[in-house]
């Protein structure tokens, strides 16, 4: 189970579609902040403040072999907001069965008028 604040800052890390791109490539394989810089139309620092930015959430975890910076996707975080967004789904699709179920079922004062005319 993760908690609000890292739940909050992973929601937060995620709220930037750079860093979501990031996510995307590193779920495919472990880069380099070199590699994961290639393709995108910011610079190298700017790529790694992003890198940053989703390691202090969790998301990803860094090993530095001698100057060069690997990243992988620290899947346990991931799923921990995945399941708390699952939950909520449930919830909230739950929640909507039974208003659908309540607008479909005549209500009490709706009672068919007598054919005698009163």
């Amino acid at each position: 189970m993760v908690n609000n604040q890292r739940l909050d800052a992973v929601f937060a890390a995620l709220s930037d579609p750079t860093r979501r791109k990031i996510v995307e490539r590193l779920a495919r394989r472990r880069l380099t902040v070199g590699e994961i810089s290639a393709g995108f139309p910011i610079s190298q620092p700017a790529v790694s403040k992003h890198v940053r930015v989703l390691e202090e959430a969790g998301l990803i975890t860094r090993e530095v072999i001698g100057r060069t910076h690997h990243c992988r996707l620290s899947p346990r975080t991931m799923r921990a907001a995945a399941t708390w967004l699952e939950r909520q789904n449930r919830y909230w699709e739950a929640a909507f069965a039974r208003i659908d179920a309540l607008l479909d079922s005549p209500s009490q004062g709706d009672e068919p008028e007598s054919r005698s005319g009163r």
